[in-house]
């Protein structure tokens, strides 16, 4: 009879077995899927493209304010050189208050990411939150879930943000009107993410090992946590990423319909000044096009390296290929 390698004369029992087949071989296998998964995204023309732009875009977002020529939110940066076009003093020329628009640039880069991000995460955990929850315990919770997943997928998703970030007071919410985009983004948002992970859910849940730990008595929130969350994450992943760049996209939207943050600059917000300001129509194309292309670029990466992700975790899309 084989015996235990970590406690010799004893032979392994039926839930020990099925607790190393079940738990730690799957977070195992995720562990090795996520490096596998990295490995075949660098393999692909459109995630190192992606990766290259958000890699850029990133260290700008951390030492933008170090070394941007100015701080645009003092009031030491306001001059009398107004939509003034690029020379060597001003890269990307001045607004209509005389800040350098290089300056409004660097700094907006943190901001918009930040929403993002943030807005994202809040999206992806909602969405996974629903979407395991109908998935897994079905019968009236999954009814119930799915038909509100329905009503957020099917009412127009920026008149609905545009009411709630017009009606929610900033006072209330940390970090002010930035913290209420974010959670208007993420609230928005989490619908596609839901429709997903159910649909990869109702298949886990009936595999062999999850079955085995059900059979052994292993609690709801164990197999959740260690049996269904593992396999679903790849996908979660694959979609947020995809979430990002709608967000920082909705945050631009906003922004430039008045509904930012004054008190920060982003690239939306740079927009609704350049606009107000009427830079298109005395032709300074220093103001509205730099946040313009960088919005598209940043877009334009993260769903690149999306497809790229979702790809390699969706094997229905690799057959296609």
């Amino acid at each position: 009879m084989a015996m235990s390698a970590g406690q010799p004369g004893r032979p392994p029992t039926a839930s020990t077995t099925a607790v190393v087949a079940g738990s730690r071989g799957v977070v195992g296998r995720f562990s090795s899927s996520a490096s596998r998964s990295f490995r075949q995204l660098l393999r692909r023309r459109t995630g190192i493209f992606g990766l290259t732009i958000l890699v850029i875009f990133t260290v700008i977002a951390f030492i933008g304010p170090l070394i941007a020529p100015e701080d645009p939110n003092s009031s030491s940066s306001f001059s009398d050189a107004v939509l003034q076009p690029p020379s060597s003093e001003y890269w990307l020329g001045t607004d209509e208050n005389g800040r350098d628009v290089l300056s409004l640039l660097l700094y907006g880069t943190r901001v918009s990411l930040l929403v993002g991000f943030a807005a994202a995460l809040v999206s992806a955990v909602i969405g996974a939150a629903v979407g395991i929850s109908a998935g897994y315990f079905g019968g009236w919770t999954d009814r119930l879930l799915t038909a509100i997943d329905d009503w957020f997928l099917v009412i127009p998703f920026l008149p609905l943000a545009i009411v709630l970030a017009t009606l929610l007071d900033p006072n209330d919410f940390p970090g002010g009107q930035l913290g209420i985009l974010i959670l208007v983004i993420g609230i928005t948002g989490w619908a596609g993410t839901s429709r997903i992970v159910r649909s990869q859910v109702l298949s886990v849940k009936e595999r062999v090992f999850v079955e085995r730990a059900r059979a052994l008595g292993a609690s709801t929130p164990y197999i959740l946590r260690k049996q269904i969350l593992p396999n679903v994450l790849p996908l979660i992943f694959a979609n947020t990423v995809l979430i990002i760049a709608v967000a920082i996209l909705t945050e631009s939207t906003l922004s430039f319909l008045g509904l930012g943050d004054p008190t920060r600059v982003s690239w939306g917000t740079m927009l609704d000044l350049a606009n107000g300001a009427g830079a298109l129509a005395q032709g300074a194309w220093w103001y509205f096009m730099p946040p313009g292309i960088c919005i598209v670029l940043v877009v334009l990466a993260f769903t690149q390296v999306g497809y790229a992700v979702e790809e390699i975790v969706n094997p229905t899309l690799r057959e296609r290929k």
